[in-house]
This record gives C-alpha cells, sequence and structure tokens, in this order.
C-alpha cells in the first residue's frame, strides 16, 4: 500500500477509536444513576475531546484525498484498533465501580491505538505531532478515569 492510503488508514483507525469512545461514554452516561452527576459531566467532556478529535483526524484524511469515516464507523475484530467493543457489550445498569473500571478498559485500549499509529513510520511528522498531541488529551482522561476508579475501590 502506497503511503498516502497507509496515512489515510491510520487516521481512519483513530477516528473509528475516537467514534468508539464517543459510543462508550454515551452508553455509560445512560447507565449512571440520577446522582451520578459528577460522573454524567466528566463523560460528556471525553465525548467532546473524541468528537474534536475526530474532526481534526477527518479534515487531515480529506486533505490527503481520503473519505473520512463516518461517525457510524466503530471498530471491530478485524481491525488493528480494537477498543471499545468489548466495553459496550458489558454496560448493563453497573455500579460506579464497575462503569469506571469498564471506561479504564476503553481508555486503555484508545491509549493502544494511538501508540501503535505513532509506531507507524507511514505518518508523517506534521501528523505525528497533532497525533501526539490528541494521545496526550486522551492520557489525561484515562487518568482522571483510573483515579476516580481508584477511590470508588477504596470506599469498598
Amino acid at each position: 500500500m502506497e503511503p498516502t492510503q497507509t496515512t489515510i488508514g491510520i487516521l481512519n483507525d483513530l477516528i473509528q477509536i475516537n467514534n468508539d469512545r464517543v459510543i462508550g461514554y454515551e452508553k455509560a452516561i445512560h447507565e449512571l444513576k440520577d446522582s451520578d452527576d459528577d460522573l454524567k459531566v466528566l463523560f460528556a467532556s471525553m465525548i467532546d475531546e473524541s468528537r474534536q478529535a475526530r474532526m481534526a483526524l477527518g479534515k487531515e484524511v480529506q486533505a490527503l484525498g481520503g473519505e473520512m469515516k463516518s461517525g457510524s464507523d466503530t471498530t471491530n475484530s478485524g481491525k488493528i484498533y480494537k477498543a471499545w467493543m468489548d466495553v459496550k457489550a458489558v454496560f448493563s445498569g453497573h455500579d460506579r465501580k464497575t462503569v469506571l473500571s469498564n471506561c479504564e478498559f476503553g481508555e486503555d485500549a484508545a491509549q493502544k491505538a494511538y501508540d501503535a499509529a505513532l509506531l507507524s513510520e507511514d505518518l508523517p511528522a506534521y501528523l505525528r505531532e497533532m497525533v501526539s498531541k490528541q494521545k496526550h488529551i486522551l492520557k489525561g482522561s484515562h487518568d482522571e478515569v483510573k483515579a476516580m476508579r481508584d477511590q470508588e475501590k477504596a470506599r469498598s
């Protein structure tokens, strides 16, 4: 595959991981109790992060002559970047600790996807910088989810 097509594929995989992240957090918000407003606000913020990342990635895909994956395109087991699909299947009215644990699992998968993209030699330097910044933002969210999950573990 030529480098431009490979780069488009990498960016579309990251678009898909962000699509998965949006769907995962939307489902998590739906599963939370009314008293979990703090998590609802946090998860809504993470949805916004992924939407912004998706738009930036999509602009680059289009600039390279490719077609951006739609918001309904998500990863599947045949893709290199497998993430939230496992998480989405386990959300079913769980407590805060379980929801946070599942979200952390998804955040770990997103970090792995970004790590894999950054390891690709086909990613030009200007895109590597953008992807690295996005990974850093998502890492902050990962750490926040992990800290909240750890607090819930300590309470139980």
